[in-house]
C-alpha cells in the first residue's frame, strides 16, 4: 500500500514522508501524514444586536469528536466540500463567503493546520459582517453568539472545536497609546493580571523586543534551518507497520491510521468511510508567562514540524502531541515542562482540555495551560525562544504562517470579553 486517498482524487490522502532537517536531537525520521492540498473555508458570519458583535455558531457533529457535538464556524468546508465531489447537499450559507452574497470584511487570511500531521495545510480563516439577521434563512443547528460568550465555552473541556479556536484568534484588539490603555484599564477594573494582559493585548510600548527585532528572529531561523521533506510509499516507511488494519508503530507511539465508518444525518452526505489519525495518548499544549515592563509577555518558541509550509512558525512554549513528555516515554527533554507541570494551582490562568479537528482526528485532545511563572523565572531566552506580549502575537496572526495553530488555539482563550471590544472600537 503506497497511499490511502478518496476514489475521486479529492479531499485527502494518507502519504508517507521521510523528513531530514538539522533542528533538534533527531535529525530524520519517516511518518505518515495527511496531504490535503486544498485550500478549505474555516468562516463566521457576523451581526451586531444591541451594538454587540454576535457570530453565527454551528453545533456541529464530526466522526472523532470526542462529545460528539462541538461549537463550530458558520461554514466549515473543504473545496471538495463545497464543490460537492460527494455528490451531496452544497454546504448552507456558502453564498455569504464565495462572493454571492455581498458583505463587509472582518478578518480573511491563510492560516496552517497541524505541521506535525498536515503537509503544508492551509485554510480561510475568513469572519464576514452583515447588516442584518432577517434574510439569512434559520437553521436549528445554528446559534447566534458574541465572542465572549464562546471564549467563556472555551473553559468547558471539548465543546468549541478547533476550528472555531483558530477563527477566534485572529480578531485583533488594535494598537493604542499607553495613556489610551490606562484609561481603558481604569475604566473596566478587574485584577491585577487582568490589568497585566490588557496592557499586553493593547499596548505596543512596553514590549522586552521590538516587533522588527523578532521578525529578524524568526527570518535568521528560517534562513539557517533546513527541512527537506521527500514522499515515500507508507509500506516504505521505517517504523510503521500495517497491524490489525492499521498503520501504526510496533511501540504504540505518537499516533496509528484507522479506518472509519461514518453515519451522521444532518450533513451533506449522511454516510461515508475514510481514514483517521488516532492518537496515542493526550498531548500538552502550554505558554509561559511573566509580568515583564508592567505587561504579561509571553514565552514563544520557533518550532519546526515536518508539515510546515515555511520550515518554523511560532509555537506555545511548551508543546508535545501525543503523551511524549512523559517521564520514560520520550526522546529528548522538553524545556520549561516543569515549570507548567508542576505550577501551583494559584499560577494556573487556564486549563482545559480541547481537541483538535474530528473531522481527520479521533478522539485527540491536548491539555491546554496558561500559567504564570514566579518573579524570579529567568527572562535570559532560549535561542528557540522569545518573550512576546499578546499584542504582538496578533499582530503576527494578521500575516501568513507565523503562528502555529496549537499557539492560536492557546491565544483564543483569552477572554478580554466583549465589553473591551466595543470599548477599543469606539
Amino acid at each position: 500500500m503506497t497511499s490511502i486517498r478518496h476514489d475521486s482524487g479529492g479531499f485527502f490522502s494518507i502519504e508517507g514522508i521521510r523528513v531530514q532537517t538539522n533542528w533538534g536531537r533527531i535529525k530524520t525520521w519517516d511518518q505518515p501524514i495527511i496531504n490535503q492540498p486544498e485550500i478549505g473555508f474555516l468562516g463566521f458570519i457576523a451581526c451586531k444586536f444591541a451594538g454587540v458583535l454576535h457570530v453565527l455558531v454551528q453545533a456541529k457533529i464530526e466522526p472523532g469528536n470526542i462529545n460528539t457535538v462541538q461549537l463550530s464556524p458558520t461554514l466549515q468546508a473543504t473545496r471538495s466540500n463545497y464543490l460537492q465531489r460527494h455528490k451531496g447537499k452544497r454546504p448552507l450559507y456558502l453564498e455569504f463567503f464565495n462572493g454571492e452574497q455581498r458583505c463587509r470584511l472582518l478578518l480573511d487570511q491563510l492560516q496552517s493546520e497541524q505541521g506535525a500531521r498536515f503537509l503544508r495545510k492551509r485554510n480561510r480563516n475568513i469572519i464576514v459582517e452583515v447588516d442584518s439577521a432577517e434574510h439569512l434563512p434559520p437553521h436549528p443547528d445554528f446559534r447566534w453568539m458574541t465572542i465572549g460568550q464562546l471564549r467563556h465555552w472555551m473553559r468547558v473541556d471539548n465543546l468549541v472545536n478547533m476550528d472555531t479556536r483558530t477563527v477566534l484568534s485572529g480578531l485583533s484588539y488594535g494598537t493604542h497609546p499607553s495613556r489610551s490603555v490606562d484609561a481603558i484599564v481604569s475604566f473596566l477594573g478587574g485584577s491585577d493580571r487582568r490589568a497585566l494582559m490588557l496592557r499586553s493585548a493593547l499596548n505596543s510600548d512596553a514590549s522586552q523586543h521590538s516587533f522588527r527585532e523578532i521578525l529578524s528572529w524568526i527570518t535568521g531561523l528560517k534562513s539557517t534551518l533546513d527541512l527537506q521533506v521527500e514522499r515515500m510509499p507508507l509500506n516504505a516507511l521505517n517504523g510503521w507497520k500495517m497491524i490489525d488494519g492499521m498503520v501504526r508503530r510496533p511501540d504504540d507511539k505518537y499516533f496509528s491510521v484507522i479506518g472509519a465508518r461514518v453515519q451522521i444525518g444532518n450533513r451533506e452526505v449522511a454516510q461515508w468511510d475514510q481514514p483517521m489519525i488516532k492518537p496515542a495518548q493526550e498531548g500538552l499544549l502550554a505558554f509561559v508567562v511573566k509580568p515583564i515592563n508592567g505587561v504579561f509577555h509571553f514565552l514563544v518558541q520557533a518550532k519546526l514540524e515536518a508539515g510546515n509550509f515555511d520550515v518554523v512558525e511560532l509555537a506555545p512554549t511548551v508543546q508535545c502531541l501525543t503523551g511524549n513528555y512523559r517521564l520514560g516515554a520520550n526522546e529528548y527533554s522538553v524545556p520549561f515542562i516543569n515549570d507548567v507541570l508542576n505550577a501551583p494551582a494559584g499560577q494556573v490562568l487556564y486549563d482545559t482540555m480541547q481537541s483538535e479537528e474530528g473531522g481527520r482526528f479521533f478522539f485527540e485532545q491536548n491539555r491546554n495551560l496558561i500559567v504564570e511563572v514566579d518573579a524570579d523565572f529567568s527572562v535570559i531566552e532560549h535561542p528557540n525562544y522569545r518573550w512576546m506580549t499578546l499584542h504582538q502575537m496578533l499582530r503576527f496572526i494578521e500575516f501568513n504562517n507565523y503562528l502555529n495553530i496549537a499557539a492560536r488555539s492557546l491565544l483564543s482563550s483569552i477572554n478580554l470579553s466583549d465589553e473591551i471590544l466595543e470599548e477599543v472600537n469606539r
